[in-house]
């Protein structure tokens, strides 16, 4: 399905929920995170963003959802890629369409990983096109450590969520119920994913959401041709706008997150070195 040598540190594992199966990438070992990919998929970008995960004492489960695994699309082709998830079943691209059918599956694979990986939970991290499934996967009680990293759902509502009024009614009960905090990330000049949508996010968690904003002239001037040509705007804080650099606005969100995910998965009482 890839073939690309650069994923050879990843497990591969065919993961059936409710008879449907996807397959999945493994790697590293502690505590489950699942990183969802952006569109147009699992790029060297979301690879690297995952072994940083892996590196910092978490397995890292990284779902093939769309895509091409492992390689960085042209503009057309991310674009048909893009095109093909706004049809499909298992998404819910624009307003109105409530939840994506796809969550389910997705919840299944996050309990399936706790099964596999104990721990007290399991931390979940959407990104674009999947940012906020990270929400809904809280419907999931395994899932404590939700991200959801600039969701641009649904694309033709800056202001709405990808969620059904029961799911919304659902997941503000499972965060006032058991404490949890949603963690967000956007640039400020985002245009799939603007102000108006953590506003929302605000409205529907309150203090629960920590939705945290960087500049949009931070963000890596020379992005993948997908990025540069279709997307046209800051958009991905971790992965396609990430810039490596030592105090970096978006290296200081990676360490964020990171750090998130250790507070909430490893035990308190755990001596990690």
């Amino acid at each position: 399905m890839n073939g690309n040598d650069a994923m050879a540190d990843f497990a591969q594992r065919l993961v059936e929920v409710d008879g449907v199966v996807k397959r999945v990438y493994v790697a590293g070992s502690g505590p489950a995170v699942v990183l969802m990919p952006e569109m147009p998929g699992i790029s060297p970008d979301v690879l690297r963003f995952a072994r940083w995960i892996a590196a910092a004492g978490f397995t890292v489960y990284v779902p093939s959802l769309f895509g091409v695994d492992g390689a960085y699309p042209t503009a057309e082709e991310g674009g048909a890629i893009a095109r093909r998830a706004c049809v499909s079943a298992e998404f819910r691209a624009f307003a109105g369409g409530g939840t994506s059918p796809v969550t389910a599956w997705l919840r299944g694979l996050a309990r399936q990983a706790h099964a596999d990986c104990g721990g007290p939970g399991v931390g979940a991290i959407g990104l674009c096109f999947t940012g906020n499934f990270a929400l809904t996967m809280a419907l999931e009680p395994a899932v404590i450590a939700p991200v959801v990293n600039h969701p641009s759902l649904p694309l033709d509502d800056p202001a709405g969520l990808e969620l059904s009024e029961d799911d919304a009614a659902a997941v503000r009960e499972r965060v006032d119920r058991d404490g949890l905090t949603v963690l967000g990330y956007r640039f400020d000049n985002d245009r799939w994913c603007t102000g108006q949508r953590f506003a929302a996010y605000q409205r529907l968690l309150g203090d629960a959401f920590d939705g945290r904003v960087l500049p949009g002239s931070s963000a890596n001037p020379e992005p993948p041709p997908f990025f540069r040509d279709v997307v046209q705007t800051p958009h991905s804080v971790v992965t396609a706008h990430f810039v490596d650099e030592e105090g970096h606005p978006t290296t200081r969100a990676r360490d964020e997150i990171l750090a998130f995910l250790a507070a909430r998965l490893h035990p308190a009482e755990e001596v990690r070195e």
